[in-house]
């Protein structure tokens, strides 16, 4: 590290916290490069023969300047997570400077942490609904408390007023959600058998340096929320809080026979048949307290579908969704208030002619199916009362009946018969099936982070892959009335653009209250997909390949792209710059993990953080067949036999950070 600067230094430091290191509001809140016209100045780094920004410079661009991948010229780069990459700072005066990047984790999870009480607490803990911990019991003489390999959904933030022992200098929060569990001890399959822990960190961050230092970890009760189901990306709401996920909600209509849902309900309460599976599939919502506890409730009025992670707009009332299954559809929901998603208009959207991967292509336009109004209340209410016979009937072969309609759920071809007076049940607890009776374009693959572009008002949309449903003419008929069909088939995914308006006006002609509306999609970005190469990758690896996580910086002009690759032998995280098209290699995680937990934050007092996280190292496949033997025993090795992962954030090197002499 270096040392500790004083208080003129500290100012000209300010925008070399957790990466990307940016000057934010410089000119307005007088934090310029040189200070005051002082003699304290950043030194450029070695070999960097720009000079330092003057002392009335201010902020004008930064450029990310990528990573190679690592290769097995240096196996312990692929078996932990990498970065190689650095930040360039432009400023008004012409001068710019270069920092290197560096990945800090606040734990391992597995690891015993701070839990703010004087003792410790297990990072990514399961606990059931009375908030005891669930113990993994499958190998006799090593009974422990099961944690997660999984960490994904995080957000950063802070709360006026907050106060927590132990902090010495900002007090700043996070709140962290842990997915799944990969396997038990034994190696049986664990996945979805577990109730989805989510934690507060209570992080101290050092006013001079930005460094963020876990003080406090705090487990939620879920139990208000009917605990969660397989918690995946997430997003900080505008009024600051972070807004969860559930994605692959259980059918409802085959849960007698869903031994996953059985062995998660038994986990949860004790009992395979008290979880309610109308119960899943929604949107949790968890405030922090200035304690660094936090409380959660679920909103059921946002569709029951996969939710990934969703984009509020900055309205305050305008939810885009992603959807993360085969079958999917892009989804948008208008809250009646702003700042609250407890009550609003639920809608799916229909793509019109033209669409289309191709960033090249003009794309299509789309227009939006109105599916219901409802409270959360009475959702959830009506979630607790209703068998699913009662909202519809549904047949897995055809009936021979023309009052019964053919839709596909998950690839699969479903007849269903909506039953008289259920539409609102069938809107919000029978998503999926009820969107694509209503003619929504339920064709999409695998839609999972959404962001937002506010400057250039458009959204973006992340496919992890383009395959089944949204290929035209497919043999099982999945794409019938999607109006997405492409030619082939693209198994590296791509990145959508929706082009954002208001005045609209939903397909029964009443208007849509929001200035948000996404009205045209295009394509941004393609993987590619190759043959194969040394390592066995099956996508560039010197492009985006499965995009998953996505969230946009207004300051950065960047959208960061994380990857849920089954094509890339190590997952990478990406920058973007929407004005120079520059796509830059930030990050790569261990082989065998997904990067995980992806956010942009502009400013948390004066800083500016990527958080990352990953999941699952060597969870190794057919893909990894070439770097397993050497690759395995260094993953085991760092992290708990494949047991662990890690939750952290980009950061300057201290190495590239050089104070001059006062």
């Amino acid at each position: 590290m270096f040392d500790k600067p004083d208080a003129s230094r500290r100012k000209a430091l300010k925008f070399l916290a957790g990466a990307p290191m940016l000057p934010l509001g410089l000119a307005s809140a007088g934090l310029l490069v040189g200070c005051g016209g002082g003699d304290d100045a950043i030194a450029a780094p070695a070999g960097n023969p720009t000079p330092n920004p003057g002392p009335s410079a201010t902020f004008t661009t930064a450029e990310f300047t990528g990573m190679s991948a690592p290769t097995l010229a240096s196996p312990a780069a692929m078996a932990t997570t990498t970065v190689g990459s650095g930040l360039k700072v432009n400023f008004s005066d012409g001068s710019s400077q270069t920092f290197k990047l560096a990945y800090q984790p606040f734990f391992v999870t597995g690891d015993m942490v701070p839990d703010g009480k004087g003792g410790t607490i297990l990072a990514g803990g399961y606990y059931d609904i009375n908030n005891q911990p669930i113990v993994d019991t499958s190998v006799a003489g090593k009974e422990r408390q099961f944690y997660s390999d999984a960490p994904d959904g995080t957000s950063l933030l802070r709360i006026e007023g907050a106060k927590v022992s132990g902090v010495k200098g900002n007090t700043v929060f996070a709140v962290v959600q842990f997915e799944y569990n990969t396997r038990d001890q034994s190696g049986a399959d664990t996945y979805g058998r577990l109730p989805s822990p989510i934690a507060v960190l209570t992080l101290d961050q050092d006013p001079a340096t930005g460094k963020l230092t876990l003080v406090k970890y705090h487990n939620v009760d879920t139990s208000p929320a009917h605990g969660l189901w397989i918690t995946c990306g997430a997003s900080l709401s505008p009024w600051n809080t972070h807004l969860s996920s559930e994605e692959y909600e259980p059918d409802a209509f085959t849960i007698a026979g869903n031994s996953q849902f059985k062995a998660y309900s038994k986990n949860l309460y004790g009992s395979e048949t008290a979880a309610n599976p109308y119960l899943y599939g929604h949107l949790p919502e968890v405030t922090v307290n200035a304690d660094g506890t936090g409380s959660i409730r679920k909103h059921y009025c946002l569709g029951r579908i996969s939710h990934e992670l969703v984009q509020v707009m900055p309205d305050n009332r305008t939810v885009l969704m992603g959807d993360d299954a085969t079958n999917s559809g892009l989804f948008m929901f208008v809250a009646d208030k702003e700042k609250d998603l407890s009550a609003g208009t639920l809608y799916v959207a229909k793509v019109g002619a033209g669409f289309s991967i191709d960033p090249s292509a003009a794309g299509a336009d789309l227009t939006w199916v109105k599916l219901g109004h409802a409270t959360s209340a009475e959702i959830e209410a009506l979630a607790k009362s209703t068998a699913p016979a009662d909202i519809m009937d549904v047949a897995t072969t055809d009936p021979a009946d023309v009052s019964y309609t053919k839709i596909f759920l998950g690839g699969k071809a479903n007849w269903v018969r909506l039953k008289p007076g259920m539409e609102k049940a069938a809107a919000f607890l029978e998503t999926h099936r009820y969107a694509y009776l209503k003619g929504g374009s339920m064709g999409f693959t695998k839609m999972e982070g959404t962001t937002v572009n506010i400057k250039d008002k458009v959204a973006y949309s992340a496919l992890q892959n383009v395959v089944d449903s949204m290929v035209l003419n497919n043999s099982k008929g999945w794409n019938a009335q999607s109006g997405i069909s492409v030619d082939k088939a693209l198994n590296a995914g791509a990145v959508m653009q929706h082009k954002l308006d208001g005045g609209q006006k939903d397909l029964d002609g009443d208007a849509i209250n929001s200035e948000w509306v996404p009205v045209h999609t295009k394509g941004l970005l393609n993987g590619h997909d190759i043959l194969g190469d040394v390592l066995g990758n099956t996508a560039d690896p010197e492009w985006i390949a499965n995009p998953d996580n996505l969230k946009f910086s207004e300051k950065l002009r960047t959208l960061f792209i994380g990857e849920d690759s089954g094509q890339h032998v190590n997952n990478f995280l990406w920058a973007y710059n929407v004005d120079t098209r520059q796509l830059s290699r930030l990050l790569s995680t261990p082989a065998g993990a997904e990067a995980t937990g992806l956010h942009a934050v502009d400013e948390i007092n004066g800083w500016t953080y990527i958080m990352s996280n990953f999941q699952h190292a060597g969870d190794w496949g057919s893909l990894h067949a070439k770097v397993q033997a050497t690759l395995d025993p260094l993953v085991r090795a760092n992290y708990k036999d494949r047991a662990g992962a890690a939750v952290g954030y980009l950061t300057a090197d201290p190495s590239s950070i050089k104070l001059a002499k006062a």
